[in-house]
């Protein structure tokens, strides 16, 4: 018997925003940009909302995700400190953005931004670059979530280490119930991983958000394809 997922209200698609600050900060591609500071689990923007904005996440994380039709939530992408989101084909978001924690954002108007890209070819490069990162990391979310269990878990474990830290402790700042939305699994299955991982010395859990992740442990074919 499959345990039931978790459904998400419209509520909890739709908490408070909070705006602190004044546009002086410098943000993504060295444009002037607007500080903005969200309280754990406020919406950034929405699904269909008009993309006006790209961000830069200064401290915290970000999450962007849909809510399904049956009320399932997908996690679309994390964003970590430095990273850079917000990019849309056209002129509205496909999905809505929250923030995990306690998170600062840097917000630059898309249009000036386009603008001014098209008289410097080094802002257009730097833009190029951001959305290709975008684009990667897409591609290597869609084939992770054909991947086992196991491997999606070891796979996103693996991809914090490489974005958060430069050693082997990572602090997690989503829960469980974040992995399993983002993987495509149950949280179930997601808490099943980690103590199997654990019991394999694949990883050591700390606490229940801190995770030492011991690549020696991992085939080095699986490091170098999802590391």
């Amino acid at each position: 018997m499959h345990a039931q997922a978790p459904r998400f209200t419209e509520t909890s698609r739709h908490p408070t925003r909070v705006l602190r600050g004044q546009p002086h900060a410098c943000g993504p591609f060295g444009m002037i940009a607007t500080p903005m500071r969200f309280t754990r689990n406020s919406e950034i923007y929405s699904e269909d909302e008009a993309a006006e904005y790209l961000y830069q996440v200064v401290s915290g994380a970000v999450r962007t995700y849909k809510i399904l039709e049956d009320g399932r939530r997908q996690i679309g992408a994390f964003y970590l400190p430095g990273d850079i989101f917000g990019f849309e084909a056209g002129g509205s978001h496909i999905s809505s953005a929250g923030a995990i924690c306690e998170t600062q954002l840097l917000l630059v108007n898309r249009t000036a931004l386009i603008v001014r890209a098209s008289h410097e070819r080094e802002l257009t490069r730097q833009l190029w670059d951001a959305m290709a990162l975008e684009l990667r990391r897409f591609q290597e979310h869609m084939m992770l979530l054909i991947s086992s269990a196991e491997d999606r878990v070891v796979a996103f474990l693996l991809d914090m280490s490489r974005r958060a830290t430069k050693n082997a402790a990572i602090e997690l700042p989503m829960s469980r119930q974040d992995v399993a939305d983002y993987l495509g699994l149950t949280i179930e299955t997601v808490s099943r991983t980690f103590t199997q991982l654990e019991q394999n010395g694949v990883i050591a859990l700390p606490t229940s958000r801190r995770v030492e992740l011991r690549t020696d442990r991992l085939p080095r074919s699986f490091v170098q394809n999802f590391g």
